[in-house]
């Protein structure tokens, strides 16, 4: 069994894991989306994808990226209630906060090597990322998201990222397995076959709106 986080394992997972089908007919694969974090021994999970730092375990990590917090605005809603600038500019926008991502009260942000805890007024609440994404695109306020869930609508003008030099630090992206011998042949393979193809996909992201 393959598990990914919802977004990630659709845009990129999933695509990947379709090739690999065609290369291999001869194998199975079950994939399973989901944004908890599955355990992989107590769930007979053979490789997963894991998005931030990883605690010490006894897992096996390869890493193939790294994700960015951004902070983004339709074009339209942007016009209407101008481009923040300074994170205190905050306090005067409309805000879409995304449960597994941040809390509704403040967004956290960098600045120089310091962190700073910005209060911000949620708006609009909601579970998964792909609806704080579709809030943003309607003019609904600002969102903050991981830039691969929204690459393809900056690059299409529908959302326009604010507030860069802020970011906090990138998270890393893993691919994750247990360390218990050998792997299995189509676990070998299914890794093999899939690390470099995110690593390209994931170089194609990083640059989104630097």
């Amino acid at each position: 069994m393959i598990t990914a986080p919802i977004a990630f394992g659709r845009l990129h997972v999933v695509p990947i894991t379709a090739e690999f089908l065609r290369a291999y007919p001869d194998v199975d694969v079950r994939l399973v989306l989901g944004d908890r974090m599955f355990n992989l021994l107590d769930e007979h999970v053979d490789l997963a994808v894991r998005i931030g730092e990883l605690p010490d375990s006894t897992l096996v990590a390869s890493r193939v990226g790294a994700t960015r917090h951004v902070v983004s605005g339709s074009p339209a809603y942007l016009d209407r209630h101008g481009r923040p600038q300074q994170l205190t500019d905050l306090s005067g926008h409309d805000i879409i906060t995304f449960d597994h991502l941040t809390g509704p009260g403040a967004w956290k942000f960098r600045m120089g090597s310091s962190e700073a805890s910005v209060p911000v007024r949620a708006r609009m609440t909601v579970n998964t990322a792909d609806a704080a994404v579709a809030a943003a695109i309607a003019g609904a306020g600002l969102t903050r998201t991981l830039c691969y869930q929204l690459a393809e609508h900056v690059r299409r003008k529908t959302l326009e990222l604010v507030l860069p030099e802020f970011e906090p630090v990138p998270w890393p992206i893993n691919l994750v397995y247990l360390q218990q011998g050998r792997l299995p042949l189509k676990v070998r393979a299914f890794l093999d076959f899939v690390t470099p193809r995110l690593r390209a996909r994931l170089a194609d992201t990083a640059p989104l709106g630097k």
